[in-house]
């Protein structure tokens, strides 16, 4: 439930459209659900205005589905990151409307239709191999209710190409940079916009990289004043924030 829905149930109640009891029964789940091996926050999105999302990795197919299984009961839009295909197959079982991308392991299902924002985020790439990344975070943003500008393959080794999408990285309100190797790209483009960027550092490189090490340390570095970053992979924590701002 958000806060929304909340007024809407007190108005019920005071215009006596609703009974006291049947409120209450609306109402049990808060502030959690507890499922024994979780305990799902449905008093989330009312406190901060994103309903709980799902992390896949580490939980077994059995878990996710009693996770989702639960949350559809609340009308909510649901994300899960990091799913595989086995988590998506058992999900699709119990709603046909869950739709999986297979690149970005996001399982999301659309329950309520929010028109995208007027402002958008626009979310930029080094190189095809941090698609993977890439599409975390757009479909992140996408369920979070944000219009999304994507464009990919515009690294440092290629520098031109990055320029000849300057205007659209220009308009947007806020801009994830997402990219791997030494992970330059972020920096470049925090000194060309005049919005908020926030970097995301990918594990693609070769040894030195350290499995994304390099690339964030890079970031954090940087000499771009406007530049913030997240973890390494971390598509989904950059689309959060960023979606964050865009609301703004």
């Amino acid at each position: 439930m958000n806060k929304a829905d909340i007024r809407k149930l007190l108005e019920k109640i005071k215009n006596n459209e609703l009974e006291v009891e049947a409120a209450l029964g609306i109402l049990e789940d808060l502030p959690y659900k507890e499922l024994g091996f979780a305990k799902i926050d449905n008093h989330r999105e009312i406190r901060v205005g994103y309903p709980e999302v799902i992390y896949c990795e580490g939980k077994t197919v059995e878990q996710v589905k009693s996770i989702i299984e639960f949350m559809l009961t609340k009308d909510n839009n649901i994300l899960a990151t990091r799913a595989n295909e086995k988590m998506y197959e058992v999900v699709e079982s119990i709603c046909a409307d869950a739709r999986y991308n297979a690149l970005g392991r996001t399982i999301t299902i659309q329950k309520r239709e929010e028109p995208p924002t007027d402002s958008y985020i626009a979310i930029v790439a080094a190189g095809t191999s941090d698609l993977p990344v890439v599409e975390e975070a757009v479909e992140t943003a996408r369920i979070l209710g944000n219009r999304v500008e994507k464009i990919i393959d515009v690294g440092v080794a290629g520098i031109h190409r990055l320029f000849a999408k300057l205007d659209i990285i220009r308009g947007a309100k806020v801009v994830i940079v997402i990219a791997g190797m030494e992970g330059a790209l972020a920096s470049i483009i925090g000194g060309l916009v005049d919005k908020p960027v926030i970097a995301v550092p990918t594990s693609v490189g070769y040894g030195a990289n350290f499995g994304g090490l390099s690339a964030l340390l890079s970031m954090l570095n940087s000499c771009a004043s406007g530049v913030s970053v997240v973890n390494i992979d971390n598509g989904f924590g950059a689309a959060y924030n960023a979606s964050i701002i865009n609301k703004l």
